[in-house]
């Protein structure tokens, strides 16, 4: 037996419940992992309320960091003891301990502790493949990074910056603005008292920039648009204030012949060896310290609700973990 988080009907924070769960041995292809912590993430909440729907009853949550107990037959991937992380699916990181399919792990390395993998794994993978994979950042590329301060936003700002770009952010407060800074980001907006698209041209002597990451969605959808150069690529990966609405496609030729892609993290992982290169370039940055990743907030499991109520709030910055 093992605890974990579960849910039984959609709705706010408090259709989180700790539960006490069966934890059978792993079966042909998995491994049991104990954890040592766990992410917290937005996509956590879009499970919560329903955005993204799921099977219910269900568990929740989609990254840890723990060591391997078990393995079930026919495993290669890792070994008992190994130190491993993940993200992605499936869902239900929310637990002391679960099994998982063994080629979704990856070993961690020495120099790269269990609450830094927690609080990275999702969202460095996501600004891996962001910023190598989506849109191939480039020396003296400017990008707009929206949420600068989010969790997302910290990693990518740094990477950006260690890429050579001129790195735009917006946040939303000005403790916000000190901390992208703090994290790379060169030009911080407020998007709360400035209309950050006209920044932007400002910023960038009217060109725009090359690249939009846009993980907050509907607010900042059609200023986003508005900040791009011709041909320039609008990432929408997220939907903090709600989703976007319907585009027309018409707009896109009008702005300039502009691209618009939403990609998933699933998507750019599905495949192991695209999984293991993402990995490797995270675990690179992260080890030799171009990138750094810092816990902001740490949360016991048990209260998980407390946790998603104070990150749909705003009241958090940067990562967040939960203590089993």
């Amino acid at each position: 037996m093992t605890r974990a988080i579960r849910f039984e009907r959609v709705g706010g924070p408090e259709v989180l419940q700790l539960q006490t769960v069966e934890l059978p041995p792993p079966a042909a292809g998995e491994a049991t992992i104990r954890h040592a912590a766990i992410g917290l993430n937005f996509i956590d909440v879009y499970h919560r309320t329903g955005l993204y729907p799921l099977p219910l009853p269900s568990g929740i949550g989609l990254e840890a960091a723990g060591v391997v107990e078990a393995v079930g037959e026919g495993v290669t991937e890792v070994a008992v003891g190994d130190r491993v992380a993940y993200a992605g699916g499936p869902v239900g990181a929310y637990a002391e301990a679960r099994n998982l399919p063994a080629h979704r792990l990856l070993r961690l390395p020495d120099e790269i502790f269990f609450d830094t993998a927690a609080a990275m794994m999702l969202q460095g993978l996501t600004a891996a493949y962001l910023l190598r994979r989506t849109y191939r950042v480039q020396p003296g590329d400017a990008v707009l990074i929206h949420a600068a301060a989010g969790g997302v936003g910290l990693i990518a700002c740094q990477w950006a910056r260690a890429l050579g770009a001129t790195v735009i952010g917006t946040v939303g407060s000005p403790a916000k603005a000190e901390l992208a800074r703090a994290h790379g980001c060169q030009h911080v907006i407020d998007y709360s008292r400035e209309d950050f698209a006209a920044r932007v041209r400002e910023i960038t002597g009217g060109e725009g920039v090359a690249v939009v990451y846009d993980g907050v969605g509907k607010d900042t959808f059609a200023g986003s648009l508005d900040s791009l150069r011709p041909l320039g690529m609008m990432v929408s990966y997220g939907n903090a204030s709600g989703p976007v609405p319907p585009v027309d496609l018409i707009q896109l030729s009008q702005k300039g012949s502009l691209f618009i892609t939403r990609p998933t993290l699933m998507s750019y992982t599905a495949r192991r060896e695209d999984l293991l290169a993402l990995g490797d370039e995270l675990f690179a940055v992260v080890a030799d310290g171009r990138v750094r990743i810092e816990v902001h907030q740490r949360y016991a499991l048990a209260d998980a609700a407390h946790a998603h109520r104070d990150l749909e709030a705003r009241r958090t910055t940067g990562s967040t973990i939960f203590l089993p």
